[in-house]
């Protein structure tokens, strides 16, 4: 039986759609089925049909992007005390920081009893004024490469049993 990655993601300027997708693409390759989502299509059923997870976010004003808490808030309950231990990772794209966006998503997981498989990874832009905050992003070729080492990672492990 094939097993399923799910990626969610929000973006709004392109660097957290760029990071999920290096995730995914890399994921693809390791046996199991990737389906990656935006934070506003995803529902329930997909959570509790996924056997792990990457979550990739900007981080907003210190906290995760408000479309991505909208997908937590309205996939939480339904899946709670449904998917425990399975495995998750965590994708940052942030301007300055981004530890606030991992500890928030850190304990979303810890409620649904995911079980973390790498430190979130943070891909900082270094945007901060304005223009640069609302600007499209280009995520650099090492980052990238870091994201697709964790879809890959994550995918195997799943793929073999150890995640």
């Amino acid at each position: 039986m094939t097993k399923t990655l799910l990626v969610v993601f929000h973006s709004m300027t392109g660097g957290t759609r760029q990071m999920a997708e290096a995730a995914a693409l890399a994921a693809a390759g390791q046996g199991v089925r990737v389906r990656l989502l935006t934070a506003g299509e995803a529902v329930a059923e997909d959570v509790l049909a996924a056997d792990g997870f990457v979550f990739a976010t900007p981080e907003n004003l210190a906290a995760i992007a408000g479309v991505m808490k909208a997908f937590f808030d309205r996939t939480y309950y339904a899946a709670l005390g449904r998917i425990e231990g399975r495995p998750y990772a965590l994708m940052v794209c942030a301007g300055s920081d981004g530890t606030n966006a991992a500890r928030q998503v850190a304990r979303i997981a810890t409620g649904w009893r995911l079980r973390a498989v790498a430190e979130p990874l943070i891909v900082c832009t270094h945007a901060q004024t304005p223009e640069a905050i609302l600007a499209p992003k280009v995520i650099g070729a090492e980052d990238i490469a870091r994201c697709k080492e964790l879809g890959a990672t994550l995918a195997a492990g799943m793929a073999i049993g150890m995640f």
